[in-house]
């Protein structure tokens, strides 16, 4: 069984589409933080409290124990400003919240058996010179540009009832879960989208 298979077929396991949730950096799969984090809730997951290695202004070093069924692993998570963490301009590094993130990518990653075919999102620093300069999408700038496409679908809307089964289709409500869109984001949405369809059309089907 290729690889890729092997990868497609564990995160199909979890309800996870690869189309949605890996890039590809040469040779190499990246999976998004977030679905590792879905995967973990899905699969079930137990962590132990972290333990603390390293603690120091720029670096640190912590240990994340997991447990699944009668399965348990360890990682350890390193973070280390400049040297396998970039941070640019004014952007703050966050140290602790990566080292972390690290661990428990690795630990669910191992827990599932893809640990060593695929990478996590945090790590890419670690195997190419730049996630924008290796062509991979920001998670919270496609979100963004996500609720922007609604909005603008909605205000060019000129006939309720098509706006109503967008709205109401598995392909609308897919794309959220995919984005992560938040509860009260959607909300916004659908506000935004009823007050269109009040003006187009004052009697209609209701939004879900």
């Amino acid at each position: 069984m290729s690889a890729d298979t092997t990868i497609r077929d564990i995160l199909a396991k979890y309800d996870e589409d690869v189309r949605s949730a890996t890039w590809k950096v040469q040779s190499a799969t990246v999976i998004y933080h977030r679905a590792i984090e879905r995967i973990a809730a899905k699969a079930g997951i137990r962590f132990d409290p972290p333990q603390i290695l390293r603690a120091e202004r720029d670096e640190a070093v912590i240990l994340v124990t997991g447990r699944l069924g009668d399965m348990t692993v360890w990682s350890i998570g390193e973070a280390m400003v400049n040297v396998n963490y970039r941070v640019s301009g004014k952007q703050a590094a966050y140290v602790w919240a990566m080292a972390e993130k690290r661990a428990v990518d690795r630990v669910v990653l191992k827990l599932i058996g893809l640990h060593g075919i695929v990478y996590s999102e945090n790590e890419a620093d670690e195997f190419k010179p730049g996630r924008a300069a290796a062509g991979a999408p920001d998670e919270d700038e496609a979100a963004s540009r996500f609720i922007a496409e609604c909005y603008s679908r909605i205000e060019k809307a000129h006939e309720a009832g098509s706006l109503i089964r967008w709205w109401n289709s598995e392909e609308r409500k897919q794309a959220c879960r995919d984005f992560d869109i938040r509860p009260d984001e959607i909300a916004a949405i659908k506000s935004r989208l009823m007050d269109r369809v009040n003006a187009v059309s004052p009697k209609t089907e209701a939004a879900e």
